[in-house]
């Protein structure tokens, strides 16, 4: 069996996709703000390591001494001006190195790392390495005769270790990242209070639909729910319109039917009481009785009759049964229908006959048997109650030879219906004037929510021109039109 989907929240599922693009944006703010902070620390101190590597490139002669001695005393001079230069803190050290136009060093130190293809050229250039496995920044710079190549010179690098620069940047990440640490929760506590307070209304709104009482189906006032929240407002509105509207057919439903009920009941009720005083004056008239227990029958007839009536009804409302559907055979039940009328024609002397194939594949539909049933038998009766003795009664299927519909029509030579009511007639218990037919006036109410139930079309028209002789009796003629694949209900 399938499992219930858990039921979710909306105020918890908003909050979720409010705080989680900002929970996935902090790290990244975080790191984002790192690399800008080691850039800003990279910059003061950048500069002044450029300024000192230039200013021990100045000291710097273009040619190195080609012997020995010369090199000794050149080197005795560059570690001078590079101690006067180069005054380390208390923080970072201060490594230098004077390469010359073959790659022999001149001065500083030997362990220094050699510069990267892409720091040629006269200007001054930065990176980051290691020297003695600790980290460094280095400015290299290339000295050269006006008009020769920067790398054919000498190179001067310096480096200085990069604790004064972590320090620094360490500094603008906790000025930037800690008051996160408190504008973030407080940020939330504001969205989860913003949240709260923009779903207030729904939550009135439940207050007030809570506080109703079973029997209001009035609608909902919209003036005051939010803009979003108006269109399922406006669809409960109409849901409640046509609840209301059916509770009070319903109602009228059950007024009219226990109406129509009360007078067979009370004539069995009449007539047993007749029976009753018959029988205790001792001068009971056997045909008095007779006549009394006849009319208890017919009374109790009708009775039953208006019950199953009212039972066919509420099957026809049934939407579950409806969905019920199966090959119906329209022939089959046509056929059956007429052939259980037949005993009731010949008592009122009305010719009841059938037309159209006899079987086959040629009428078959999608629909409810039990209903279909139902249908043919209440327009099959009703033709037979209206049709006066010496009438004739029809009933005729014909299919589409496209195979698209299977046309039912039931035809009578009886008083007919006039254009104004035939609309009325398929409503509960609303019989023709003018005619003092005994019925339940549920039987063409009944065909047409059975119908409406298979997709099917009801058409109702006279079955002859209303001139001259047949202007009083033009007959009626029900045309139902069914879909061969009915339509979901």
């Amino acid at each position: 069996m399938p499992t219930s989907r858990e039921q979710r929240s909306l105020f918890g599922e908003i909050l979720d996709w409010m705080l989680a693009p900002l929970l996935l944006l902090w790290p990244m703010s975080v790191a984002i703000t790192w690399l800008v902070a080691q850039n800003i620390a990279n910059r003061p101190y950048d500069r002044e390591l450029g300024e000192l590597a230039q200013a021990l490139a100045r000291q710097v002669p273009a040619h190195a001494a080609a012997d020995e001695p010369g090199r000794r005393a050149l080197r005795t001079e560059l570690e001078r001006q590079a101690t006067l230069l180069l005054r380390p803190d208390d923080n970072d050290s201060l490594f230098f190195q004077v390469l010359g136009p073959g790659g022999e060093r001149l001065a500083g130190d030997a362990d220094f790392p050699p510069p990267p293809d892409t720091a040629a050229g006269p200007e001054l250039h930065f990176r980051d390495d290691q020297i003695h496995d600790e980290p460094v920044r280095v400015a290299s710079i290339w000295v050269a005769e006006d008009g020769a190549a920067p790398e054919t010179g000498t190179l001067v690098q310096l480096a200085e270790t990069v604790d004064k620069r972590s320090q620094l940047a360490s500094e603008i990440i906790k000025g930037v990242i800690l008051p996160q640490f408190v504008i973030l929760p407080l940020a939330v506590l504001l969205v989860w209070f913003a949240l709260a307070r923009g779903i207030r209304p729904l939550s009135d709104l439940q207050q007030r639909i809570r506080a109703r009482d079973s029997s209001d189906l009035s609608p909902i006032e919209e003036r005051h729910v939010p803009e979003e929240v108006a269109p399922l407002v406006a669809a409960i509105n109409d849901l409640l319109t046509r609840l209301d509207q059916s509770i009070a057919s319903q109602r009228h439903f059950l007024a009219d039917a226990a109406h129509q009920l009360k007078t067979p009941l009370a004539g069995l009720r009449t007539q047993a009481e007749l029976a009753e005083r018959e029988i205790d004056s001792g001068q009971a008239d056997p045909q008095a009785v007779k006549h009394s227990l006849r009319q208890i029958a017919l009374s109790s007839q009708r009775a039953a009759h208006m019950v199953n009536q009212l039972l066919a009804m509420a099957r026809a409302e049934d939407k579950e049964q409806a969905l019920r559907r199966q090959d119906v055979d329209l022939v089959e039940l046509t056929m059956e229908a007429v052939r259980d009328f037949v005993p009731r024609a010949m008592d009122k002397r009305i010719d009841l006959g059938y037309e159209g194939p006899e079987g086959g594949a040629q009428a078959h539909l999608s629909g409810q048997p039990v209903l279909l049933r139902e249908l043919v038998r209440n327009l099959v009766d009703n033709a037979l109650q209206y049709t006066p003795a010496g009438g004739t009664v029809t009933a005729r299927v014909t299919p589409d030879p496209f195979g698209q519909v299977v046309v039912l029509q039931v035809e009578d030579t009886g008083p007919g219906i006039t254009p104004a009511e035939r609309e009325l007639v398929f409503q509960p218990f609303y019989r023709a004037l003018g005619t003092n037919v005994d019925g339940s006036g549920l039987g063409l109410a009944i065909v047409i929510e059975i119908a409406h139930a298979h997709g099917a079309e009801v058409i109702l028209a006279d079955a002859r021109p209303r001139s001259g002789a047949t202007a009083s009796s033009p007959g009626a003629l029900f045309t139902v039109r069914f879909p061969v694949r009915a339509a979901e209900p």
